[in-house]
């Protein structure tokens, strides 16, 4: 990963944090995004500590406001010329209805929106820095949703793990698979992955009642963020995925995604409304 930079959402705790650092240690420029600064500050002095690599930084950004994002981009290309890897990391679990500041419900918009909209308005630099890779991370629970194109905020009737966190997470995959047919022979690779059932804080900070103490109780058995974090750190850097590209990944192998997440037409679909809820279209 010499002389290759990498932007990594949510960079700051978690399998974000473990795939900065698996970056850095390989010797790549590597920038953190993270809502909390005081975090990332303390991110970015663990990871050039343990890597002895002080080529990592850290940009604010709440993924969840199309504002931030904008100017997360505009920031970004102000600051470097390239950008061969963008892993879009960042994700969130409400257990409770809540909106962003955009009107969207949260987790559509933290999960989805907001890798779309950074996704494309970087998109120019990806291209300029090719052979470049992008890699999302998505989730098992994909199998699980689907797109509920007459009530994408869940306003009838929320459901935070079945319905809402499902949708996202097979939002990501549908967003893959489409963005990768689009960048079909320009030298870019678009895959997502499933990172196993980590033992993170996703679903504790937000969530309450049975959620909140089911989630404590898993996270037991569940494995470990270095654990969680290496198919990240697999599509991102390994000579063996070069030229792979509109593929599902579970532990650093390609395997098949829900039938939903195949399918071409709901793909445009989406990728039309994601336009026009973040004013790209």
């Amino acid at each position: 990963m010499q002389n290759k930079t990498v932007l990594i959402t949510g960079g700051n705790a978690g399998i974000g944090l473990e795939t900065a650092r698996a970056l850095a240690k390989q010797g790549a420029t590597v920038v953190i995004v993270a809502r909390d600064a005081a975090k990332g500050e303390l991110a970015i002095a663990d990871i050039i500590k343990t890597t002895g690599n002080n080529k990592v930084s850290f940009m604010k950004c709440d993924l969840g406001s199309q504002k931030q994002v904008r100017q997360l981009a505009a920031d970004f290309k102000a600051k470097h010329t390239r950008l061969d890897v963008l892993v879009n990391n960042a994700g969130a679990f409400f257990s409770e209805y809540g909106e962003t500041e955009d009107g969207i419900e949260r987790q559509f918009a933290i999960n989805h929106l907001g890798p779309f909209l950074l996704t494309n308005l970087l998109l120019d630099l990806i291209k300029a820095s090719a052979p470049a890779r992008i890699v999302n991370v998505a989730s098992r629970a994909h199998y699980r949703g689907w797109i509920n194109f007459d009530d994408l905020n869940f306003k009838k009737k929320y459901d935070g793990f079945i319905k809402a966190y499902g949708q996202s997470k097979l939002a990501n995959v549908l967003f893959t698979n489409e963005l990768a047919r689009r960048l079909e022979g320009t030298g870019i690779t678009v895959n997502s992955l499933h990172p196993g059932v980590v033992a993170t804080d996703i679903a504790l900070k937000e969530s309450k009642g049975i959620y909140r103490f089911g989630w404590w109780l898993a996270k037991h058995f569940m494995i470990t963020t270095e654990q969680g974090a290496a198919t990240s750190i697999y599509l991102a850097s390994s000579p063996a995925v070069a030229g792979v590209t509109g593929k599902y990944f579970d532990k650093s192998k390609a395997i098949p995604a829900s039938a939903k997440a195949m399918d071409k037409n709901i793909a445009a679909r989406l990728w039309q409304v994601s336009e026009k809820l973040t004013g790209l279209a």
